[in-house]
């Protein structure tokens, strides 16, 4: 296994600053990764997975939300959050600008790119998709579905993978009907992996710790969708590699 380099970093959109973090194999990467966090912003687990990813050879970037490092009080969060989803415009172009930093500093094509995303940042990667991003694959992690400007015929260039719990609350099954009405609307090509009984969060351990019973943990679901997500890599950039490490 290659050495892994870690760099922090800022960039901009518009007159906001913002904060990124990117782990990179010293060896030339099989492909760039954007990681878009929670709602909380950028966590300790978001740059934890960086380096895994890094590990598997992969230039992994974890971007910023708002400009304000990691955000402690919920209602905070969702205050920014609702500020920054005001301008559907607007919200798809700060993304833009960390896609934009990860094509330079890995110094990878388009084709070479995916973005995954949290919660939030689930959200985020599938507004990127709706807006035709030419990167080759999103992966959305227990995210938010609903959008208000759905996707247009032909739009969507990237595949797109959405890993939902059934019993997740924020995102119930009306919701998940009309995502995959639209992707079908849109031609997009998507895979829908749906874990029975999974709750909200359930890829972050620190979930149980919540006050909010809607959010937990789950190993399994956590696993399987990992599984999911290495194997479209390795279908998509051709890696040959099988997804063993966890």
């Amino acid at each position: 296994m290659s050495s892994i380099e870690v760099n922090q970093f800022t960039y901009r959109h518009g007159d906001v600053e913002l904060s990124g973090y990117m782990a990179q194999p010293s060896r030339y990467p099989r492909a760039g990764i954007l990681i878009v966090p929670t709602i909380a912003g950028p966590t300790q687990l978001m740059f934890d997975r960086a380096r895994w990813l890094a590990s598997l050879g992969y230039s992994a970037m974890v971007c910023d939300i708002y400009g304000k490092g990691v955000i402690e009080d919920i209602r905070e969060a969702r205050q920014l959050a609702d500020a920054l989803r005001a301008d559907a415009e607007y919200y798809r172009e700060r993304f833009r600008c960390a896609l934009a930093e990860l094509r330079i500093r890995s110094r990878l094509a388009n084709n070479r790119i995916a973005a995954i995303g949290y919660c939030m940042g689930g959200e985020i990667v599938l507004e990127m998709a709706r807006s035709g991003e030419d990167i080759a694959l999103v992966v959305s992690f227990h995210g938010l579905l609903a959008t208000p400007l759905p996707a247009k015929r032909g739009m969507i260039k990237s595949r797109i993978l959405v890993c939902h719990g059934r019993a997740d609350p924020f995102v119930p099954p009306k919701q998940v009907r009309t995502f995959m009405d639209e992707m079908d609307i849109a031609g997009a090509d998507y895979h829908v992996h749906i874990y029975s009984g999974v709750l909200h969060g359930f890829t972050d351990p620190a979930s149980n710790a919540k006050a909010l019973e809607a959010v937990r943990y789950n190993m399994s679901a956590d696993r399987q969708s990992k599984a999911a997500m290495l194997s479209m890599f390795d279908e998509i950039f051709e890696t040959g590699k099988t997804p063993d490490q966890y």
